[in-house]
This record gives structure tokens, C-alpha cells and sequence, in this order.
């Protein structure tokens, strides 16, 4: 089976969690600096959510471009990696409007762990499905950033508890991580 339909399928729901997402922010009561301020944790969960979004949808999209067969198996796992990242938007809201609070940014942080395990998940379904040589075997082996930010996602739940703005500081830790471009696609697409 090809990878086109999946593609156009997960960048459908990718779409409607964005706009699912952007519905949620509601314009200020008031006409002046603080009322925009009332809303900045909203705005500032909205910003960091886009980033993740925005992440995974690159990274999908780098991973399919060197996929060259999708198995049942895969199209469960990819159905699993968008049912967490369904969430997103439940989770930036709750943060957004209590983000002094514990549970609504371990909350946050348990989708973000469970997106980051179901993504990992779907890449090994697809390297079950692709020779050794195979481009995409060396560009999604798990390395190092992997592994760091399943460490601080981890870190970062119970963190949440003691301080919430250290844990949404790991979140924007591992955001900022996965913005830099990682060399194994250039590597692999070579």
C-alpha cells in the first residue's frame, strides 16, 4: 500500500486540531494592555501547542517521504500517534486557563509523553516494513534527542506538582529541541 492516503489523511486532522485549537482563543473583555495580559497563559499555551503541532506534522511528513510501503500495522499506529495529538487541544486549553495549576500541566505533559511514545511506535511499525538499507531505517533510528525528551517529559509530570513553570519550562525545553533540524533526515535523504 502506498503512503499518500495516510499522508493526506493525518494533514486533514493535523488541520482540524489547529483550527480545533485557534477556536478556543476568545478575544479579551476588556479594551486595554491588561485585558490582553488576562489572556497571555492562553495565548502563550496556544503558541507552544502550534509549535508541537507543527513539529509532528514535519517530522511525518520527513518520515513518509522515505516510507516506501504502509502495512495495516502502521496505519493503527498512525491512527494512535493522531489520537494523542487529538488531545493537544483539550490539554493547551485546560493549561491555558489554569496554568498555576498541578493537574491541568501534568495533564499536558502526559499527552505530550503519550504523542512522543506513539510517534516512536509508528516509526518502528514502519522500519518493520523496510529492508535494513532502507533511507528510513537510518533516519528514524531511536538516538539521543529521543531520549532526552522522553527523560524530561517524564521529569517534567511529577515536576509539575512542585513547580509548574519548571515543567512547562522542560516543555518548551524539548519544543526548542525539535525545532533545530536533525542532520540523520538530511543524511538519510542524501
Amino acid at each position: 500500500m502506498k503512503s499518500g492516503r495516510l499522508e493526506a489523511f493525518s494533514d486533514g486532522v493535523l488541520a482540524i486540531i489547529i483550527t480545533i485549537m485557534v477556536l478556543e482563543l476568545k478575544a479579551p473583555q476588556e479594551l486595554s494592555l491588561e485585558g490582553l495580559l488576562q489572556i497571555a497563559p492562553v495565548f502563550i499555551s496556544y503558541i507552544l501547542s502550534f509549535i508541537y503541532i507543527g513539529i509532528y506534522w514535519n517530522n511525518h511528513h520527513h518520515l513518509f517521504q522515505v516510507t516506501e510501503r504502509v502495512s495495516g500495522s502502521v496505519l493503527w499506529a498512525n491512527l494512535h500517534l493522531l489520537f494523542w495529538l487529538s488531545l493537544i487541544p483539550f490539554a493547551t486549553s485546560w493549561v491555558g486557563e489554569h496554568h498555576e495549576a498541578s493537574l491541568p500541566v501534568a495533564l499536558y505533559g502526559g499527552v505530550l509523553l503519550m504523542s512522543s511514545i506513539a510517534y516512536h511506535i509508528l516509526e518502528v511499525c514502519l522500519m518493520k516494513n523496510h529492508d535494513s538499507d532502507s533511507a528510513l531505517k537510518k533516519m528514524a533510528a531511536f538516538g539521543k534527542k529521543e531520549l532526552l525528551s522522553t527523560t524530561i517529559y517524564v521529569a517534567a509530570i511529577p515536576l509539575a506538582y512542585v513547580t509548574t513553570w519548571a515543567a512547562v519550562g522542560c516543555f518548551v525545553l524539548v519544543a526548542i529541541l525539535w525545532v533545530i533540524p536533525d542532520k540523520r533526515l538530511e543524511r538519510a535523504m542524501q
